[in-house]
């Protein structure tokens, strides 16, 4: 089995990468190679060699896709959300679909550009603040700054999209859904 590494040392020679690209269209030829890439049909022969002895090119010139699938399943993965952030019960099915596109385990991996699905990431944020409590600007911070690394903006969105409101430095959540909404969420 072709490992990551392997594969990536392999890809990383420009002729072999374009030879892979080529057979993702159809089966190589040696010749045909050498004269599209302007290379010695002595190289081409030798990079094709290389991916068949890998595994990346079947003996019909072709792309094994089945290697290129395996190599992908062995990459690292990023973790599924945490079930607590996309609790059962607490969002309809389209919102835990954003939530799950956005989150890794506990920490919102980028924060979305689109508006309808950047306010489903910052509702569930907002229900990391207690309502009718006062919270201090570093307080804020730092409970944000556990979800991702750019807390101001992340502060920021929830102010503006009503969330939490903010006056003389101190913050309290004024938006989203509160207790039995939640369940009644889907």
């Amino acid at each position: 089995m072709l490992d990551a590494r392997t594969y990536l040392a392999l890809t990383l020679d420009p002729v072999r990468l374009a030879i892979l690209g080529r057979a993702a269209e159809g089966p190589v030829d040696p010749d045909d190679v050498a004269d599209a890439l302007g290379i010695r049909p002595r190289d081409a022969l030798e990079a094709i060699g290389r991916l068949r002895a890998a595994g990346l090119l079947g003996n019909d010139g072709t792309l094994d896709r089945d290697v290129l699938r395996s190599v992908a399943a062995s990459l690292p993965q990023q973790p599924p959300p945490d079930p607590a952030v996309t609790g059962p019960g607490m969002w309809s099915g389209e919102e835990a679909n954003v939530l799950g596109r956005f989150f890794s385990g506990k920490r919102l991996t980028s924060i979305p550009a689109n508006q309808a699905k950047r306010r489903v990431v910052l509702e569930r944020l907002a229900q990391e603040f207690e309502p009718g409590v006062r919270y201090e600007e570093a307080a804020v911070n730092f409970a944000l700054q556990l979800w991702h690394s750019d807390y101001a903006a992340l502060r920021r969105y929830l102010v503006d999209e009503g969330f939490l409101t903010r006056a003389e430095g101190v913050y309290w959540r004024t938006g989203g859904r509160y207790g039995s909404e939640m369940a009644a969420a889907d």
